[in-house]
């Protein structure tokens, strides 16, 4: 009669776990990360080589918890690249709202028009302080659009630093999550809570570059960034630091330092990828644009020297440019009777050095190279924003098949509910009979 109450007490105590297993994955249905949980039971088996004692009962193993490594693999490196192309769309869309916000082109092509119509009267002062505020229009132009770029640099910059500052809080997370798990009962409750949170770390950290994770047999995750020979982030409850710096040219580097140790990361995918591959993009922007500018202002000076303006004195220089930030022009002539447009010896209606800069305008391009800076940028974002749209489907399908394996169907728990419900209170019912049984004894004897 004791076995029959051990028994069925064992019983008990087994479908009370799975029950509160039960109930707490439905409780976390819509929890993020939260993967299923299911208690392990087996049979109580008797000591030494005895086994017809076996059979007395059944003992709950630990807490097993739903998952497939390679589909939370895949859904990492699915989101490494779809963090990368997203980063470089971001500041693909900022390049193009620099070279677009300002008109420049256009502001060309009204100065070289200006120009056009002073030559059909070079006397004409209105048309000469139209060329004037012509020039002003190009040069406020081409200063906006350059300190529009510097923004973009600077700000890509911040960005640089906070995504560095949110690997390395991932990866002091994760080594004191792993820290966590070799203090912890392999398959309790409390580890599988920790295995939760190192995946969803793990994931955090693919999102800002790409790494190789290797896991021990308590599930303690081993990290290299930057691919499996990358430099070590994580190892044990040791976190490495991460570091960013760039200079004045936009090279941008990142560095892991692991005590002594000073290794390159060299990022193929998440958010730090990006920024390299944005950098470099904002800093060819700034150059080119920097180039036009300096053709530009070197072209029509040169063009205004070589003529004589409406007192007949040697053109002045029109533009300069500063040195401090890109593209950064003035209009340095205030006179509208300065603008050089007859040639030298020529009378004041004279127009031929206005001809001259009519043949900078299609010899220099510079309309043509702000035109195909755009372009060749917009044709870049659109192919990235195609390749974003495609990796995203690519990383849900990798979530539904991750979380297919590991995360909570309300039905199936249901069921299981029901079930475990049912056998608990057949279990009762067992425990009462056998003390109603053993009472009816007592009352005998």
């Amino acid at each position: 009669m004791s076995d029959m109450l051990s028994i069925a007490a064992s019983g008990l105590k087994a479908y009370q776990v799975a029950l509160n297993t039960v109930s707490e994955n439905i409780s976390n249905a819509g929890t993020i990360g939260y993967s299923r949980r299911a208690a392990s039971t087996s049979e109580v088996a008797a000591a030494g080589s005895n086994t017809s004692l076996n059979g007395m009962g059944s003992l709950v193993t630990g807490i097993t918890r739903a998952g497939d490594f390679y589909a939370a693999a895949q859904v990492r490196t699915a989101g490494s690249d779809l963090a990368k192309t997203e980063t470089s769309v971001t500041w693909l869309d900022r390049i193009e709202s620099g070279l677009d916000g300002n008109q420049l082109s256009t502001r060309l092509s009204d100065f070289f028009t200006a120009s056009t119509t002073l030559a059909a009267d070079p006397t004409s002062l209105g048309a000469r302080a139209s060329m004037l505020e012509a020039a002003s229009g190009v040069a406020s132009a081409f200063s906006s659009t350059g300190k529009a770029l510097d923004q973009v640099a600077e700000d890509l910059d911040g960005t640089a630093r906070s995504s560095v500052e949110s690997l390395n809080s991932a990866t002091a997370a994760l080594a004191r999550i792993n820290d966590g798990l070799s203090r912890s009962s392999a398959g309790s409750a409390g580890a599988s809570a920790l295995l939760d949170q190192r995946d969803q770390v793990l994931e955090q950290m693919s999102a800002l570059t790409d790494i190789s994770v290797d896991f021990d047999s308590i599930g303690r995750a081993t990290v290299h960034g930057g691919g499996t020979a990358g430099p070590v982030l994580v190892s044990g409850a040791q976190a490495a630091t991460v570091t960013y710096s760039s200079n004045s040219a936009g090279a941008v580097s990142f560095n892991v330092v692991n005590g002594a140790s000073l290794q390159s990361l060299a990022p193929t995918g998440g958010a730090l990828a990006g920024v390299v591959d944005a950098m470099q993009r904002v800093v060819d922007a700034k150059s080119q644009l920097q180039a036009v500018a300096q053709d530009f202002a070197n072209g029509v000076n040169t063009v205004q020297a070589g003529g004589r303006d409406l007192d007949g004195n040697p053109g002045q220089p029109l533009f300069a440019l500063g040195t401090d930030s890109t593209a950064q022009m003035t209009v340095t002539l205030d006179d509208p009777r300065g603008i050089a447009a007859a040639a030298v010896g020529g009378g004041t209606r004279d127009n031929t050095n206005l001809a001259t800069l009519a043949q900078l305008r299609t010899s220099g391009g510079y309309e043509n190279r702000i035109v195909d800076m755009t372009t060749a940028n917009a044709a870049t974002l659109s192919q990235r924003k195609a390749v974003a749209a495609a990796q995203n489907t690519i990383h849900d399908n990798a979530v539904a098949v991750r979380d297919s394996a590991s995360g909570v169907n309300l039905d199936s728990e249901a069921v299981d509910l029901m079930r475990f419900q049912q056998a608990y209170a057949a279990t009762s019912r067992v425990i009462q009979a056998a003390r109603d049984a053993m009472q009816t004894i007592l009352d005998i004897r």
